[in-house]
């Protein structure tokens, strides 16, 4: 019996035993084929050994699905509001040193490690708050970095007492600068009468890009074996269940494509784009800027990663929590955060959050848990809150499974992931396709599609099985997804390994 009307990339277990497009199996992939004489004794039943063997769903859990249409997504974020850098007091040969309750200071980074040598934003008559780990002073700009742009201000320091002088290096005769200075803008002071501000600042933010990736696969039967029919009773990862016709190697060919759409959103990386490395920047074509950024490797250039509860012990696994907490508190503080971590992390956890409910004098109090002993038995914690963060645990099959993330994390220590954080919620940004501001969750999928197609999850059939559409005497079921994954501030989020 041939297909009569295959329906795409779609098989549903019929209830009965009937031979419709929809519940089509194959069984060809058997070492001893059709060929194999006793096949009708093979057992309708089929073991599920490994369960549900699909890993996909993470992105569908904290992240959203919308159309693009463009061969790349651009956006951008917002930077810091208040202006803070680093720097160092300049006693250059070829600078004035300082002298009396003045001095020169040179601008080198922002607070995040970005050079802005020339492009700060201080201006004459700002108020500074100039700090080392020993000494802090409130300083006046004395010089006009907007008319003439430059690294290094002069400045006047309003304590003159030598101690203050001497412990930023203002004093004379200080010698070597003094570096990794921490320095705030924090107001401003004008003599009466005084002209106003010279120059302005203008909001700062950062503009980055990604690019869809094309996914391919392809599953086909020749028209011979579709025309033998045989049965088996299944129970499948979608929660549908009954009975399918020999193609099944097509149902685990579109299960795995659809863990592929995602794995790939979170483990791919961004091709060289350099001239030097053209013989293996243009493998996909001359001019072909290739690869995408995914996820984990955007967390691993714009964002945070920690060791984070490694299991050690309960007292050090909460400073290594605590540590988290101080990064959250330099990058905005997004209240709520979603933790999806592997077994072990999970655990360590767990037992971290358990040693902090034992105390009280002559037994165990159950205070944080509406003092039930069976709420505080249940050692499996899935939300919890510290200091002003609250935080929310789950699982993560992709990172335990041999066939996923957890076969590196069993035998690798160098690549190993073993969870990540990431913030609940929505951001504001500044979509340069669109032309205007968009509350979008931290994480959402862009996939391509116009009015003439829609490239979010294809599937067609060819050949000469069922609807005839070539001269091929086979079934052939094709899949293709075009996407891209955009990870907005990224400094939020924390990657455990």
């Amino acid at each position: 019996m041939a297909i009569t009307s295959p329906t795409a990339g779609t098989l549903t277990p019929a209830p009965v035993m009937k031979a419709l497009a929809s519940n089509y199996l194959d069984f060809t992939t058997l070492a001893d084929g059709w060929a194999k004489q006793y096949l009708p004794d093979v057992m309708a039943q089929e073991a599920e050994a490994f369960g549900n063997r699909t890993m996909a769903g993470f992105l569908r859990q904290v992240g959203a699905e919308e159309a693009m249409t463009s061969d790349q997504v651009i956006w951008s974020e917002q930077g810091r509001l208040h202006l803070a850098y680093k720097g160092r007091v300049s006693h250059d040969d070829d600078q004035a040193s300082g002298s009396g309750n003045g001095g020169q200071i040179v601008i080198e980074q922002d607070m995040d490690g970005n050079v802005v040598e020339t492009t700060h934003g201080i201006r004459k008559n700002d108020l500074l708050l100039i700090a080392d780990s020993n000494t802090t002073a409130v300083v006046l700009v004395t010089t006009d970095p907007q008319t003439t742009p430059s690294d290094t201000i002069s400045v006047a320091v309003y304590d003159n007492n030598p101690e203050t002088l001497a412990g930023l290096g203002f004093a004379d005769g200080a010698g070597d600068d003094t570096t990794g200075l921490t320095i705030l803008v924090i107001g401003s002071e004008y003599a009466k009468g005084a002209d106003g501000r010279t120059g302005q600042n203008e909001p700062q933010h950062k503009t980055f890009t990604n690019k869809p990736i094309i996914l391919k696969d392809k599953y086909s039967v020749s028209g011979s074996d579709a025309a033998q029919i045989g049965w088996v009773e299944v129970s499948s990862e979608d929660g549908t269940g009954g009975y399918l016709w020999y193609i099944k190697a097509e149902a685990e060919t579109r299960l795995r494509f659809n863990d592929y759409l995602e794995m790939s959103m979170l483990e791919s990386v961004k091709g060289s784009s350099t001239a030097a490395d053209s013989s293996t920047d243009d493998f996909l074509g001359a001019g072909v800027n290739n690869g995408h950024q995914g996820l984990f490797n955007a967390i691993e250039t714009r964002g945070n990663q920690t060791s984070g509860v490694t299991g050690i012990n309960a007292a050090t696994d909460l400073a290594e929590f605590d540590a988290i907490l101080a990064e959250l508190d330099k990058n905005g503080g997004i209240e709520e955060n979603m933790m999806f971590v592997n077994r072990a992390t999970a655990l360590a956890m767990d037992d971290m959050l358990a040693s902090m409910n034992s105390y009280g004098a002559g037994g165990t109090s159950y205070g944080v848990f509406d003092n039930s002993e069976d709420m505080a038995l249940n050692l499996g914690f899935s939300g919890f809150r510290r200091g002003s963060y609250d935080f929310y645990k789950s699982d993560w099959k992709y990172l335990n499974q041999l066939d996923g993330r957890g076969g590196i994390n069993a035998t690798n220590t160098v690549g190993a992931i073993r969870g990540v954080m990431v913030p609940a919620g929505t951001s504001s940004v500044y979509d340069q396709m669109l032309g205007r501001n968009l509350t979008r969750p931290f994480l959402h999928v862009r996939f391509r599609a116009s009015e003439t197609d829609n490239r979010y999850l294809k599937t067609w059939v060819t050949g000469s099985v069922g609807a005839v559409t070539s001269d091929l005497d086979a079934m052939e079921i094709h899949y293709l997804s075009e996407r891209a994954l955009v990870t907005q501030g990224a400094n939020n989020f924390f990657l455990m390994n």
